[in-house]
């Protein structure tokens, strides 16, 4: 684990977290921190329980145990209302895109939990696509469009931790490209982002570190700038 120094302070902390799905046990003690201004990922195959750790953080699984702190400040216990509006803000897999809403209605949609979110102004600079189907059906959008969507949702809550989940999955390497650019963007402007993704070559263009998870566990860390010296392990961890 790199020394603190190295980087800025710690403003998530997941000690120890267990996790379970009714009677299904999926996280197995997960432990990883994510510092001020980083973007790190969670890499892994499916059903690992990458997935699960993001809900887990935001509580939206009532069934946890461990620790989850951010700015020093314990949440396993407290209703997920309430994390967000801590400053912790999540993008599902899914989106979540209001087919009955316009695009500007969608991104209108979640309240702002802190000062300091985007206006919606700033958000269509980040995405001028949106800007150009403002008043369009939010599911007459692109699969790339949608993910844009979902993620300047989040942009205009104030929360200074994003928990983005596969946000590639599905899209053309052309739009990967532009989410890869909008997420340097974001890191740039002094967001905070905990990465989901299959992709490691996506994430090495964007993260600073990575965590491997198996069986709901962290089992390696790699910074950035060591993934070429562990493609190997790292091809053996995701099965690629």
């Amino acid at each position: 684990m790199p020394e603190a120094s190295v980087r800025q302070r710690d403003l998530l902390r997941v000690q120890d977290l267990h996790a379970w799905y009714g009677e299904s046990h999926v996280l197995h003690g997960m432990s990883f921190t994510v510092g001020e201004g980083e973007v790190v990922t969670l890499l892994g195959r499916n059903g690992v329980g990458k997935t699960t750790t993001l809900k887990a953080i935001m509580g939206i699984l009532p069934q946890r145990r461990g620790s989850v702190a951010f700015e020093g400040r314990e949440l396993v216990g407290l209703a997920s209302n309430r994390i967000a509006r801590s400053g912790i803000a999540y993008c599902p897999e899914e989106r979540g895109i209001f087919s009955s809403l316009s695009v500007e209605e969608n991104l209108l949609l979640p309240p702002q939990v802190r000062p300091g979110g985007m206006s919606v102004e700033e958000v269509y600079a980040l995405f001028p696509n949106l800007a150009e189907r403002k008043r369009g059906q939010g599911t007459k959008l692109s699969g790339g469009e949608q993910q844009m969507l979902a993620i300047g949702r989040i942009l205009r809550t104030g929360a200074r931790l994003l928990l983005l989940d596969e946000p590639t999955e599905g899209l053309a390497p052309v739009i990967v490209q532009q989410i890869g650019a909008v997420i340097g963007a974001l890191k740039q402007k002094g967001f905070t982002i905990l990465l989901v993704e299959q992709n490691f070559r996506f994430a090495a263009t964007v993260a600073d570190r990575h965590y491997v998870v198996e069986h709901g566990q962290v089992i390696d860390e790699i910074a950035n700038d060591r993934l070429d010296e562990n493609i190997g392990k790292l091809h053996e961890y995701l099965g690629v």
